[in-house]
């Protein structure tokens, strides 16, 4: 009977164990599915990024040095334009437009990796590509309005700018299959092991202990994987990316995984002592001693009370 119990407790443990260890999985795999993955839902995450300066002054930067490269190749090396392109610039990152062109820019580009790695008929052969003329031609327009000297000098230009590069592509497409499917499979597996493991235990409660500790310590573990994936980011940056902004924009699109990551925490330590707290501890029954012997005033009479 004790090797059947300790075989029963050893099959639990083993199915609490591995379905702890697929929830922060599937919580991950999840996020990237379904959240990264969906064009609407990336765009509302980064849409208020626009108006963060960090952001405004990355994009002010890098347009302004492209737009000053180009507008001095074709005013004969006049660097006179460069302070008015700044200005311009500066001033163009905090009005509405500049937030409709940045949301614009993101979906387009967005839209454009979603369907290169959802399409697979042909095979792509090359790099992903992307047009942002439309969306130069708003930031064009937008500084014409604002009688920027040159501005009606601003190429808007169909060109294919790569955003991934050709060898990559066959790798992502095959890592969005596996994400796709394992934010599908995995929480099913985690839920079918965790009931199998509680069912089979022989305690029961002490199985559901674990199972919510369990819990709790994969979105702690989810937590600190999270921070150290943004300075691991941040460190591999090359030095021309504005890391205040990289920082911004990381911390937009892991904020769903780390609020994931703190509610597992709460929902697993929430259940551990809900179950360690509403347990009914089992009163064990006392036999009944032998009646006392007292004794009377003569002592040769006893009496038993």
């Amino acid at each position: 009977m004790g090797s059947r119990s300790g075989t029963r407790d050893g099959i639990a443990a083993a199915c609490v164990a591995v379905a702890c260890l697929l929830v922060p999985l599937g919580v991950l795999a999840g996020w990237a599915a379904y959240d990264l993955a969906d064009t609407g839902r990336y765009v509302r995450t980064v849409a208020p990024l626009a108006k963060d300066p960090a952001v405004q002054a990355a994009v002010a930067d890098a347009v302004g040095d492209e737009v000053v490269r180009e507008l001095e190749a074709r005013t004969e090396g006049d660097a006179s334009v460069a302070p008015f392109v700044r200005d311009a610039l500066e001033s163009f990152t905090r009005t509405d437009a500049f937030r409709t062109a940045w949301e614009a820019g993101n979906r387009t580009v967005h839209d454009t990796v979603l369907h290169a790695l959802r399409d697979d008929d042909p095979p792509a052969t090359g790099p992903v590509t992307v047009d942002l003329a439309p969306v130069t031609a708003q930031v064009k327009q937008r500084l014409e309005a604002d009688r920027m000297p040159y501005a009606h000098r601003i190429p808007v230009e169909h060109t294919a700018l790569p955003v991934v590069p050709a060898d990559e592509v066959a790798g992502l497409r095959r890592g969005y299959r596996l994400l796709n499917a394992a934010a599908l499979r995995l929480p099913l597996a985690a839920v079918a092991l965790a009931v199998t493991g509680v069912t089979v235990a022989v305690s029961r409660r002490r199985t559901l202990t674990a199972a919510g500790l369990g819990i709790a310590l994969g979105g702690a573990l989810l937590a600190l994987a999270v921070v150290l994936g943004r300075r691991l980011t941040l460190a591999d940056l090359p030095d021309t990316v504005h890391r205040p902004a990289a920082a911004a924009v990381y911390d937009a699109l892991t904020a769903t995984l780390h609020t994931a990551s703190w509610l597992l925490l709460a929902v697993g330590a929430a259940v551990a002592l809900t179950v360690r707290l509403t347990g009914r501890p089992v009163l064990r029954r006392r036999r009944p001693g032998p009646a006392p012997i007292t004794y009377s005033a003569t002592p040769t009479t006893r009496t038993r009370t």
